[in-house]
C-alpha cells in the first residue's frame, strides 16, 4: 500500500496534508462489485478524483463496500467529497449496467446513506497536543 498522500501539498494560500479514509456500501449490502463492475467503478473513482483535483491512493473495492484514501485541499469539506463520489459513480454505474438498477435496487439509488470518514496524517494527535501546549515555552 502506497501512502504517497501523506506528503504536504501547496496551494496559492496554504500548505496542507489532509487525508481521508472513506468507506461506503451499496444499498442492501449487495455483493455486486466484482469483475467488470469492480473495474469500471475503480476507473470511475479515478476520473472523479482527477477532475476535482483529489489525490486517490490507494483504493480497494470489495464486493459489498468501497475503501478510498483521498487527499483533498482544505477548502473541500469531506462530506462534499463523499457526495460527489457517490452521486457521479451511481449515475455512471447505472448508465453502464442498466439491468443492475432493475434487478438489485428496484429503481432506487446505488449507495446506502451511511458512510465512514477517518482522517490520517503524518503526526499523531498526541504530538499535536504537546506542540500546542508547549508553544508558550518556545
Amino acid at each position: 500500500m502506497s501512502l504517497k498522500n501523506t506528503q504536504t501539498k501547496i496551494t496559492s494560500h496554504s500548505k496542507y496534508n489532509t487525508n481521508y479514509h472513506i468507506v461506503f456500501c451499496p444499498k442492501y449490502h449487495h455483493n455486486i462489485f466484482k469483475d467488470e463492475l469492480e473495474y469500471e467503478l475503480s476507473k470511475c473513482f479515478k476520473v472523479i478524483c482527477h477532475y476535482y483535483s483529489y489525490e486517490l491512493t490507494p483504493q480497494e473495492i470489495m464486493p459489498d463496500n468501497v475503501h478510498l484514501f483521498i487527499s483533498a485541499p482544505p477548502t473541500v469539506a469531506p462530506v462534499n467529497i463523499v457526495k460527489k463520489l457517490k452521486s457521479i459513480s451511481a449515475n455512471e454505474v447505472f448508465k453502464g449496467f442498466p439491468k443492475l438498477k432493475q434487478s438489485k435496487f428496484w429503481g432506487s439509488g446505488l449507495w446506502s446513506g451511511e458512510y465512514y470518514i477517518g482522517t490520517a496524517g503524518t503526526v499523531s494527535s498526541e504530538t499535536i497536543q504537546k506542540y500546542i501546549q508547549n508553544q508558550k515555552n518556545i
